[in-house]
């Protein structure tokens, strides 16, 4: 008879949420973003503001307006608004974009962290999404340190 011998497995937890929240690298990546992206948001939010203020002048102004001046203002306001609305929905499409280019390098980097920890450590398993993690498995702080402490590329 053959004597099989119970080996125990290794399994560890990363909370990819925690990883992309705490480490360097998409703590770098957003500051990355925020500093692309700033002057577009700020020209936004001044055209926003100054159509607020050219609705409010016109809501004013409508009721002592000439039909045809008031007909003509409206329609530029609409105008005007159509246009904001288009550079806010590509401003959010470009953000977006550049979001997920980013997410995925750091992601892709996280991997790699914890592949090498799951090689140098003699790991079986490592969850990403799980319902319960006893503490003892969860290795997001050491991913984390890695990530923190690698060069980047």
């Amino acid at each position: 008879m053959m004597s099989l011998q119970a080996q125990e497995l290794r399994m560890g937890f990363v909370s990819t949420d925690r990883v992309l929240k705490e480490a360097g690298t998409a703590k770098a990546a957003q500051t990355k973003l925020e500093q692309e992206f700033a002057k577009r948001e700020k020209e936004l939010v001044d055209l926003g503001a100054r159509i607020k203020t050219l609705a409010d002048t016109f809501e004013r102004d409508a009721p002592t307006l000439p039909e045809t001046q008031r007909q003509a203002r409206q329609r530029e306001l609409l105008e005007q608004d159509r246009d904001f609305q288009k550079k806010r929905r590509d401003f959010q499409e470009d953000l977006n974009a550049r979001k997920n280019e980013e997410l995925q390098l750091v992601i892709q980097r996280a991997n790699k962290a914890i592949k090498d920890i799951a090689v140098a450590e003699n790991y079986d398993f490592i969850f990403q999404d799980a319902v319960y993690v006893n503490p003892k498995h969860d290795m997001t702080d050491k991913v984390i340190k890695a990530l923190n402490t690698a060069p980047a590329k």
